[in-house]
């Protein structure tokens, strides 16, 4: 069910994330990283086909952090670049050729090398709450980095930043909802006094402030592929930095998993830079200047 959970999750993410972007291309600039944003792509039917589809994938998603371990579901959700690219190439008739094929593969196959060498399971949950602040912080100040670096690079760059930060903020909201979950099986008085289901809201919020920013400023194969590899490699961080998730360790298992991350990312980029991608600007009223701000 873990797996069934997540790729489905996967699924919906995917279609959401193209029908957004196709949308968000067409939102005034002058809304750019702000919450005016949302109230402008609300009035757009297929943005909020995107957000339907997209929430449905993270309730799915919910479901498989219930019952697995986020270094486990969340390699699997990464495959919601496969499920973009099916629907953008059916959209465009564009062939994949060697370095589709070749993004598909290597994706499918990290993410397969990952969890067989890694083998994630659940352990002792760390009780430290400084362990816990820490790896949050991190997380949560490298996107605020990202955000601030973004406003004075090209606009191209600008939008894999902002992607990256974006998928950040969505890989702890994944750990913190797992949390959610958890204190939920304690009683609805256990869940409404912590603080966790409070942040799984305001990181939702911010990072999709973040990412309808970088689809509103580049093409899809600017901003999905960061997107999609920076959530997992967050929300394994925190699976194993604060919730107690495990990954064998021998030397083997350990060079493995490198591999089958680093097969995932370049699987991300090769699939997301493919000419099948949506690469729909803003109309030519609402471009901006391509040079740094």
């Amino acid at each position: 069910m873990v797996f069934a959970f997540a790729v489905s999750a996967a699924c919906c993410l995917g279609v959401g994330f193209v029908l957004q972007q196709n949308a968000a291309q067409r939102a005034p600039m002058s809304d750019f990283l702000s919450l005016r944003l949302l109230l402008d792509l609300a009035r757009m039917p297929r943005w909020l086909a995107g957000i339907a589809f997209m929430v449905c994938g993270m309730v799915l998603g919910a479901l498989a952090l219930g019952r697995g371990e986020i270094s486990l579901v969340e390699p699997l959700m990464a495959t919601n670049l496969l499920f973009a690219m099916a629907l953008s190439r059916w959209q465009t008739k564009q062939p994949l050729g060697p370095p589709g094929w070749g993004g598909l593969w290597l994706l499918a196959g990290g993410v397969a090398a990952f969890i067989v060498a890694g083998r994630p399971h659940g352990g002792r949950t760390v009780t430290d709450p400084l362990r816990h602040w820490l790896v949050v912080g991190i997380m949560v100040g490298a996107a605020l980095l990202l955000t601030a670096v973004a406003r004075r690079v090209r606009m191209s760059t600008e939008a894999a930043l902002l992607a990256v930060a974006a998928g950040l903020l969505y890989g702890v909201q994944d750990a913190l909802t797992r949390v959610s979950g958890g204190r939920l099986k304690e009683g609805w008085t256990a869940l409404v006094t912590s603080w966790q289901p409070y942040a799984v809201v305001v990181l939702g919020v911010t990072a999709l402030v973040l990412v309808q920013s970088a689809f509103e400023t580049a093409p899809l194969r600017m901003s999905l592929p960061a997107l999609t590899a920076a959530q997992p490699l967050a929300g394994i961080a925190c699976g194993v930095g604060f919730m107690g998730d495990q990954l064998r360790t021998t030397p083997g298992a350990l060079a493995a998993q490198a591999a089958g991350l680093a097969a995932i990312v370049v699987g991300i980029v090769l699939i997301g830079r493919h000419p099948a991608m949506p690469s729909g600007m803003a109309t030519s009223g609402h471009v901006r200047d391509l040079q740094p701000h």
